[in-house]
């Protein structure tokens, strides 16, 4: 009955102990959020520049795929050097290919956006040169076969730039069939929720496809830990995933800690190679980064 009664004892030490380390156990190390927009309704609105700087700072964000409606708000980011200098964050920009909000439907077969996109990459930024093009939205999976949807993946193809695609999974097929070099970023890695399986045998199927995290319908399961299917897949392609805050609006900004502090959660319960790979390398490498 002792023996017994000391067994339990232990037992809920060692739980709680358990519970103890994986609450401190949680990621620290630098994030890279690699879906960021800082549209015309945020920097003329709530949030100037000095607001989403101390966000990024104070949540050890480090650098930023700058994309924005319009391509304003990024220009805005990669001009401020000195308060970008100060926060600690790097600003990789990204050409996007939205003016206004009518371009989401008509981007594809609107030749002014292809002009649009050569003239803003000849121009380049005060952070240097754009490093992708999107994230652009396909609702229509079959848009991807517009003329100017296939100028723009292989206009990226033939000048390395990255494209962030918030699109589902047979877009993905059609989009690399226009460019199988193109380095291609699956925004939210499919919002429509396609399944694990079906994200699993697109990378297989596509080396240089790499998945961003926001918004990803099952990824975790209830107290915000890693359901177990995406667990494996993580830790099958370490280096083909990337996660971002998608402040499409404004409300997303008020929830900037929010998001990053379930990111460290989970990602605190991978392997800590794991963890830096997906929160911080894999959008370095991509980018050349240095190490924070």
């Amino acid at each position: 009955m002792w023996a017994e009664t000391v067994k339990r004892l232990v037992a809920g030490v060692l739980v709680l102990a358990t519970t103890g380390l994986a609450q401190a156990a949680d990621y620290s190390g630098p994030l890279l959020d690699a879906h960021l927009h800082y549209n015309v309704e945020a920097y003329e609105g709530p949030h100037p520049l000095t607001d989403v700087l101390a966000r990024m700072q104070r949540n050890g964000v480090r650098a930023i795929v700058a994309n924005s409606r319009p391509n304003d708000g990024t220009k805005t980011l990669a001009e401020a050097e000195a308060q970008t200098r100060a926060a600690g964050v790097t600003v990789v920009p990204f050409i996007r290919l939205y003016r206004n909000r009518a371009d989401y439907d008509n981007w594809f077969r609107d030749e002014s956006i292809y002009t649009m996109v050569q003239a803003e990459l000849a121009r380049g930024t005060a952070a240097g040169p754009y490093r992708g093009i999107g994230e652009f939205h396909l609702y229509d999976s079959a848009n991807a076969n517009g003329a100017v949807a296939k100028k723009l993946m292989q206009f990226a193809a033939k000048n390395q730039l990255a494209v962030l695609a918030h699109v589902d999974d047979v877009a993905i097929d059609l989009l690399m069939a226009h460019a199988p070099d193109a380095r291609l970023i699956w925004a939210h890695t499919g919002i429509g929720g396609a399944p694990a399986p079906r994200v699993l045998a697109l990378l297989d199927k596509y080396p240089r496809l790499m998945g961003e995290l926001s918004y990803r319908p099952g990824l975790t399961c209830g107290e915000g830990s890693l359901c177990p299917e995406w667990r494996a897949l993580l830790l099958k392609y370490p280096d083909r995933f990337l996660i971002g805050s998608d402040t499409w609006v404004n409300q997303r900004w008020l929830y900037y800690d929010e998001l990053m502090r379930a990111y460290r959660r989970w990602l605190g319960e991978l392997p800590p190679d794991v963890a830096r790979r997906i929160a911080w390398d894999n959008g370095a490498s991509l980018f050349q980064l240095n190490r924070p």
